[in-house]
């Protein structure tokens, strides 16, 4: 996410797009980024091809662009350099994609869920996962549960749903949950 933070960054201290310095830094809460790490193969095998799969996000849409999402997105248990610099051809590539997409997702939705209810425990409240107001913890954390809203069957505990539909109103960006697989 480095990236997009840097982008973040740029336009929460540059007077050109409004008030600044409204996000707070980030607390650095290792509880949050070790839920993270525990839930990313998780993430990827569900949210991953359920993205490609919908063809209704625009960059997904055409032909080329979910080849180049599949091309540079790994799915468990290939590392990004074992999946992009590797010998996997891209039919190899679609096939794991597509057999991802077919498999039976309640285990693995079942676990998430637990995951979820672990993650609710933790967050400071339905306002701002960190003590002290919204803060670029925030930021990482909404960008990544909102992934998950792409996940038809997920049940999110009543406080961590709040916090997400809070969250995406403030920033006026939807959730995926309508078009949900």
């Amino acid at each position: 996410m480095a990236e997009s933070m840097d982008i973040v960054n740029l336009v929460e201290n540059d007077e050109r797009f409004g008030p600044t310095n409204i996000i707070q830094p980030a607390t650095s809460r290792t509880d949050i980024k070790d839920w993270q790490k525990s839930v990313r193969d998780l993430l990827r095998t569900l949210q991953r091809p359920r993205y490609v799969a919908t063809g209704l996000l625009p960059e997904f849409q055409q032909l080329d662009g979910r080849h180049a999402f599949i091309m540079n997105h790994q799915l468990p248990p290939y590392e990004k350099k074992d999946w992009k610099e590797g010998d996997m051809s891209m039919d190899q590539k679609l096939a794991l994609y597509a057999e991802a997409m077919a498999n039976d997702p309640a285990p693995l939705l079942e676990e998430l869920n637990r995951k979820l209810v672990e993650l609710d425990d933790i967050i400071f409240c339905d306002q701002y996962c960190s003590e002290g107001g919204i803060s670029l913890d925030d930021v990482d954390l909404f960008s990544r549960l909102r992934s998950i809203t792409i996940i038809k069957g997920v049940e999110w505990p009543k406080k961590l749903r709040t916090y997400m539909d809070n969250m995406s109103a403030l920033a006026d960006v939807p959730l995926y949950d309508e078009m949900a697989l």
